[in-house]
């Protein structure tokens, strides 16, 4: 006589689970998640998706095959199945709670409408700061810290496509460098009216961006590093214009993580610590988890950054070919 098998109540728990946890990420980091690369949304989605599939699935009452002998049922085997799957959702999970994106503040979102030297062009995977008059043959492509929405960088970068140098935002997939390592190329080839470039990034994109400059790409004259340090040697890297500015009481890029790093950085290069600031300043998100405690105001800390970023890429300009 065949026998009905019960609901797996588990998997509609943990389907229950998963879906709340993708909506709960879209409703709080809506803004965030939608001006970012479409990569997290698109996962964000389809987990939501799974989940409901999977949710409905598990309420589908099945007709079990009656008991045979020549078929054993294999319990240790289906307990270990049922382990990883739990494991497998705890994991994906906790990933895309990790990756929950630091949303940029509303002066970093007004400030996307540009201005009167200024016109921004936001696209699926970069945002494009490009002066109104003509324009200089000297750009800067720019990779977004980790998790940080690239709305954020806007104001700080604002004032050095009004000075006439274009930049280049990248929309790094989940917001994470790493996962585009050849962004800056492609921004590069799409734009032959610049002949001088500088990369530049904040905390983990500044570390790709090093990955960069440090190659042997002759396109690349100039290395901009806010609050972050090379992961390897690029000391030797001939001709390489490079910037290092830092937050005196950044409790990420700590002054002590910037000292050690300096072996790793050509001779030439220039160091500049704001005196008071923090890891945070150097975009408009808000603070951010583990940071320090400033004693400088936050536009205090940008109008010194920007300063110091701008003497950069007129160095890459004027230096010799």
């Amino acid at each position: 006589m065949p026998r009905r098998s019960t609901p797996r109540w588990w998997r509609l728990g943990f389907s229950i689970v998963t879906l709340l946890v993708a909506v709960g990420i879209l409703a709080t980091t809506w803004s965030a998640t939608l001006a970012s690369h479409p990569a997290y949304l698109l996962t964000l989605l389809v987990v939501a998706a799974a989940a409901v599939v999977a949710g409905a699935t598990s309420l589908v009452v099945r007709r079990s095959a009656p008991s045979d002998d020549r078929h054993p049922r294999r319990p240790g085997l289906r307990r270990v199945a049922h382990g990883l799957e739990v494991i497998g959702v705890l994991v994906l999970l906790g990933g895309l709670l990790y990756l929950r994106p630091l949303t940029a503040s509303s002066v970093a979102v007004d400030a996307m409408t540009g201005s009167a030297d200024v016109t921004v062009t936001d696209s699926a995977t970069r945002i494009e700061l490009r002066p109104t008059a003509t324009a200089r043959t000297v750009g800067l492509v720019f990779y977004p810290g980790a998790k940080v929405d690239p709305r954020a960088y806007v104001p700080n970068l604002t004032p050095l496509a009004a000075a006439g140098y274009p930049v280049v935002i990248l929309k790094l997939p989940y917001n994470i460098a790493f996962f585009d390592p050849n962004g800056a190329y492609r921004v590069m080839d799409a734009d032959p009216t610049v002949t001088r470039w500088a990369i530049g990034g904040h905390s983990l994109g500044g570390v790709l961006a090093s990955s960069v400059a440090g190659g042997s790409d002759p396109r690349v004259r100039g290395l901009l590093l806010w609050a972050s340090y090379p992961n390897r040697s690029i000391a030797d890297r001939a001709g390489l214009q490079v910037t290092s500015i830092s937050g005196s009481n950044d409790g990420l890029a700590t002054p002590a993580k910037i000292e050690a790093a300096k072996p790793h950085l050509p001779p030439v290069t220039r160091y500049v610590v704001i005196d008071g600031g923090i890891h945070s300043f150097f975009g408009d998100y808000g603070l951010q988890s583990g940071d320090g405690t400033p004693s400088i105001t936050r536009e205090s800390a940008q109008q010194q950054i920007q300063i110091a970023t701008l003497d950069l890429l007129q160095r890459v300009e004027t230096a010799s070919p």
